[in-house]
């Protein structure tokens, strides 16, 4: 753990074809490192493992990877894209929180959990593709993306959490697929929401969940059964 920790000059990596597991904030605070290379042998990058590498614009996730742990790449502020690999399965809490240069990041169809607050305060990520397989994104997963303007759900998401959108202050108009049955408290508020359509399983709209959308003129709900409302929904 924390094997190269605060390197400061450290530039480079290739990390060896033997290692599996990318530790504990193993090249945390290395701010002179632009790239890295992460063989097909690893299967898990731990938690903290690249946090605040401010120098880092790029990095390729491969297929052998089944898990992104807690802030693994949180704060690396020059990250502009991401591909993660078609075996993650999970996008940890905090993974990728305030990379705020990340323009687009590439979800494959094996992850099924989006945590809560991995892209949050991703200020120029432009447009996120949810994919099938996703079933849960999780609180505040995407909150604060300020340039976030389209969204597109796979059909398999059951549940936005709480917050997941929240102030995602270019996002004008959301489709709610079929799926969903659960929108959290404050999953949409602070957007700058003109239109939304919500599926027909939806059965639970929490509080607050699209409050402060002033420019907010058209909500069709396919459901023929009205959901349980929380408090100021559309407020």
């Amino acid at each position: 753990d924390a094997a190269f920790d605060s390197c400061d000059s450290l530039k480079s990596v290739t990390i060896g074809d033997s290692v599996t597991t990318i530790g504990y904030a193993a090249f945390a605070f290395c701010d002179s490192l632009t790239s890295v290379n992460i063989p097909d042998s690893v299967t898990t990058i731990g938690e903290w493992a690249f946090y605040s590498c401010t120098s880092l614009t790029s990095v390729n996730i491969p297929d052998s990877v089944t898990t992104i742990e807690t802030y693994a790449f949180a704060h690396c502020k020059s990250l502009t894209s991401v591909n993660i690999g078609d075996s993650v399965t999970t996008i940890g809490k905090y993974a990728f929180r305030s990379c705020i240069s990340l323009t687009s990041v590439n979800i494959p169809d094996s992850v099924t959990t989006i945590e809560t607050y991995a892209f949050e305060n991703c200020y120029s990520l432009t447009s996120v593709n949810i994919p099938d397989s996703v079933t849960t994104i999780g609180e505040c997963a995407f909150a604060c993306c300020n340039s976030m303007t389209s969204v597109n759900f796979g059909d398999s998401v059951t549940t936005i959490g709480d917050c997941a959108f929240y102030g995602c202050l270019s996002l004008t108009s959301v489709n709610i697929l079929d799926s969903v049955t659960t929108i959290g408290g404050g999953a949409f508020s602070g957007c700058d929401l003109t239109s939304v359509t919500i599926g027909d399983s939806i059965t639970t709209i929490g509080a607050e969940a699209f409050e402060g959308n002033t420019s907010l003129t058209s909500v069709y709900c396919k459901a023929t059964t009205p959901p349980s409302l929380g408090w100021n929904v559309f407020v």
